[in-house]
């Protein structure tokens, strides 16, 4: 029953993406689109190899997720087919984001046949943790990182540029589910006090201490504000699922927030982001402008959207990546903004279903971590856009463009997707071995016995 909703539902996913792909075609060229036919042939090809493997590797799985991913996959590579033909260097978008998500896609089957069981993640801890750190690290590399933008948080190499800490956040997420599993008696006990708090022995904290360091080598050096808010948070948010203690959230709190301060006072980098978020008309022309021009793309659209095609979300600065959701907010209007949010919240609200449903603690602890990665991931690139916090740079899931995010993030679906058909599959019960019924011995058996 499941996989005929999941089907029903990749089906209505693929007639979406279809009609907006041909609006966008009639809105800025008043013509259909002459691969109309080719284009919605390979969306249904790729949508219905990922349900049939699905179908096949994990038939108890949750029905959402993968429709809603490949939604919003969709509307995404729309929207840089939208901007491309207006935005300078950026006609190749749409056919490197059609290979990134073929290989995302293949990404998403090889991990759900290769992976059979979650459980065996667990065994690796220390080998994840030490994938994670390299990744998260390798930008540092001389010769080998590149600073794009003013952040050192891309690599090249053999002509192909890459993200690694898109790889690195869910290396680091099976660490902290393993790590925190073993050890959630040991932080939950408050033998330590200070001040008003109980806590556990400082020993105990390392890997808090840890986690921190590295957050605010990535906000230091590699100058990516993004990437080290959302480490930390995703971090602090397990250790709290993990231990249900709320003193963790503040300890965290303060730790980034003195963290980030101290940043602040020594780096112009942090400085310029945080001035922009503040007062972007200080310097409307120079660092405020892609916000103000964000903004003025969302005010267009108003309610119902200018219509696809129709609008103008090329004039705001990188609107393929940081800023796609400025470009659905002017074209789609407010109540296609609201559905994009609505997509993020049915994943977030699925993900952390299956966490609950899950019958290890390791499985419930990384399906709440891979969960908290999208949700705050989300939160962290939309609220840059709307103003809520800090612009960081990072991209949309499944949305913005971007190869190395694209390819993380079908693994990550492929692992709840995993974890989802594990909790709902049938339970195993052992073999209890039956009694002998107790018999009264016949007395000619006694008989012959005695014979």
């Amino acid at each position: 029953m499941r996989r005929r909703v999941e089907l029903g539902l990749v089906v209505l996913a693929a007639l979406i993406i279809l009609a907006a792909y041909v609006l966008v075609s009639l809105g800025s060229d008043a013509s259909v689109p002459a691969n109309v036919g080719p284009f919605f042939g390979a969306v249904l090809a790729l949508m219905i190899a990922a349900h049939i493997a699905t179908r096949r590797l994990a038939p108890n799985a949750d029905s959402l997720l993968l429709p809603l991913a490949i939604l919003l996959n969709g509307i995404g590579y729309v929207f840089i087919v939208r901007v491309a033909n207006d935005v300078k260097g950026a006609k190749d978008l749409p056919g490197l984001q059609a290979t990134w998500t073929l290989l995302g896609v293949a990404a998403y089957i090889i991990t759900l046949f290769v992976l059979r069981r979650v459980r065996v993640l667990d065994r690796y801890r220390y080998t994840f943790m030490a994938i994670g750190v390299a990744l998260l690290l390798m930008p540092l590399t001389p010769g080998l990182g590149r600073e794009v933008s003013g952040a050192r948080i891309w690599i090249r190499f053999a002509g192909l540029s890459f993200q690694p800490g898109e790889i690195a956040k869910i290396a680091l997420a099976i660490f902290f589910a393993s790590y925190l599993v073993e050890h959630r008696e040991v932080l939950k006990m408050g033998s330590f006090k200070f001040g008003p708090l109980h806590l556990p022995e400082p020993k105990h904290l390392g890997p808090l201490g840890l986690a921190w360091g590295v957050s605010l080598v990535v906000l230091v050096m590699e100058r990516d504000l993004g990437s080290s808010l959302l480490f930390f948070a995703v971090f602090v948010t397990m250790v709290w699922i993990a231990t249900e203690r709320s003193a963790y959230l503040l300890i965290g709190l303060l730790l980034f927030s003195g963290g980030a301060y101290a940043s602040y006072q020594k780096f112009d980098h942090v400085q310029t982001r945080v001035e922009a978020w503040t007062d972007p008309w200080q310097d409307p022309k120079g660092k405020g402008f892609q916000i103000i021009e964000g903004s003025f793309s969302m005010a267009e659209g108003g309610l119902t959207g200018t219509g696809l095609g129709l609008g103008r979300p090329y004039k705001v600065p990188k609107v393929e990546t940081d800023f796609i959701f400025a470009a659905i907010g002017e074209e789609l209007g407010l109540v296609g903004s609201t559905a994009i949010l609505i997509a993020f919240l049915l994943i977030v609200a699925s993900g952390l279903r299956i966490a609950v449903r899950a019958r290890q603690p390791f499985e419930k602890l990384l399906a709440a971590g891979l969960t908290a990665l999208i949700g705050i991931q989300a939160f962290i690139i939309i609220g840059g856009v709307t103003r809520v916090v800090p612009l960081t740079g990072i991209t949309l899931p499944f949305v913005s463009y971007g190869g190395s995010s694209l390819l993380a993030n079908y693994v990550l679906l492929a692992l709840l997707v995993r974890i989802s058909d594990e909790s709902a599959g049938p339970t195993r019960r052992p073999v209890v071995p039956r009694r002998r019924r107790y018999r009264e011995p016949d007395p000619a058996d006694l008989s012959e016995a005695a014979g």
